[in-house]
């Protein structure tokens, strides 16, 4: 009986980097080998060489093409007369591809970080251009609109696109694209508290974490590190340097970086649980439950912005034990939060509100940690409240139907 002669697909390196990207977001760029995409599609170890010499060759083609077709959804309103009729079309054929590629759509966040400088720079400059010509669009859409309202709005709403990669919620695809569509309206047209007159940015105080006990200074320098680095970038004798304990006094403290990881996520959990107890105790109404519940996990985010970063994008190298503990600790987080909205929008079901619910918490964590000085709790907070069915202080009450 013949073979069957497996066809060669015409993009065999595209295929490679789109299957690298689903398997660095998966298991983390550290923990995929060559031999593991090769067996992925189907191939040998060897054959991915002959496209690509390295690992981080096949990072940066995964991210080169995700950036591409970023800037080839935001030309697609390009025939569109109407800015607002642009800025729709961009919007909506970036909402489609992030839910045709769902498993990748977090790649050039989290693992470009382990391509080098200038290399991520350059591949960083198709998506550079389409955001600011998305923030173009939006100001001529709303011509009394800020530069710097634009561009956090623009921020806003890349990351409720961007967040059903971030969650595993499983809605239809018509149903997710409409909530996405539904949440991008809300923050292209939503009005902003004024920025704080002076701004500060926020950066790393070499001392700030010099009057800690030694334990706690390991723990804070471990969770900046893993946060700027990634956590196999690290070593225990970087984290002992940076708090000024010598690498073998590390381990009177903890057994291991993995052990350390662990904690952090510890932290992360414990400090949400209380946050989140302290909020609803005493709140009369699930409209002010939920909106104390906004203003409590914004603040909170804020304030540990390091240990919010590495809390969403390292938990593929924690032990199994503690991902399986900790995964149910989100689970229950989300739970509290779906439960309130639910209550404020009655008129959406289930699983709708689960996706909006990760549409806004993935708002917070991403302008807490890049969207730059005008991004202010405030300001963030005055952004989920309409997304989630609450109303603005002296704005109206936002449309549910």
């Amino acid at each position: 009986m013949p073979t069957t002669q497996r066809r060669r697909p015409r993009d065999r390196k595209g295929t490679i980097a789109l299957v690298a990207a689903e398997l660095f977001c998966a298991r983390g760029y550290h923990n995929v080998g060559i031999e593991d995409i090769a067996q992925e599609i189907g191939v040998t170890g060897p054959a991915i060489y002959r496209h690509f010499p390295t690992k981080q060759a096949v990072l940066a083609a995964a991210v080169k093409e995700l950036g591409l077709r970023f800037a080839e959804c935001v030309r697609s309103g390009a025939h569109e007369a109407d800015p607002a009729d642009r800025l729709h079309a961009a919007l909506l054929a970036l909402v489609r591809y992030t839910l045709d590629r769902r498993a990748v759509a977090r790649l050039y966040q989290w693992e470009g970080r382990h391509l080098e400088a200038a290399e991520r720079a350059a591949l960083a400059a198709p998506f550079d251009g389409a955001v600011r010509t998305l923030r173009e669009l939006l100001l001529q859409a709303r011509p009394g609109l800020a530069g710097q309202d634009a561009a956090l709005l623009i921020s806003a709403t890349l990351s409720v696109i961007a967040s059903p990669a971030t969650h595993r919620a499983s809605l239809s695809r018509a149903k997710a694209e409409h909530t996405l569509l539904d949440c991008v309206a809300v923050l292209i047209g939503a009005d902003l508290p004024p920025p704080p007159p002076e701004a500060s940015p926020r950066g790393h105080q070499p001392d700030r974490f010099a009057l800690l006990p030694r334990r706690e200074r390991l723990l804070a320098e471990a969770i900046r590190l893993f946060r700027e680095r990634g956590y196999h970038q690290v070593r225990i004798s970087d984290i002992g340097q940076a708090a000024g304990i010598n690498a073998s006094s590390v381990y009177t403290h903890f057994a291991s970086k993995a052990e350390l990881l662990a904690a952090a996520y510890y932290r992360a959990t414990s400090r949400l649980e209380h946050t989140t107890a302290a909020a609803l105790a005493d709140a009369g109404t699930p409209a002010q439950a939920l909106g104390r519940l906004i203003d409590a996990y914004v603040g909170t985010t804020f304030a540990q912005a390091d240990l919010a970063a590495v809390y969403l994008s390292e938990s593929e190298n924690l032990p199994p034990a503690d991902l399986r503990r900790l995964r149910a600790a989100q689970r229950r987080h989300v739970d509290t939060w779906t439960g309130l909205v639910a209550q404020v929008r009655p008129g959406e079901g289930p699983s709708g509100i689960r996706f909006r619910t990760h549409a806004a918490l993935n708002i917070v964590s991403d302008l807490a940690r890049s969207a730059g000085p005008s991004a202010t709790e405030a300001r963030t907070a005055a952004l989920l409240r309409p997304l989630l069915g609450l109303p603005v202080p002296g704005l109206p009450v936002p449309d549910q139907s």
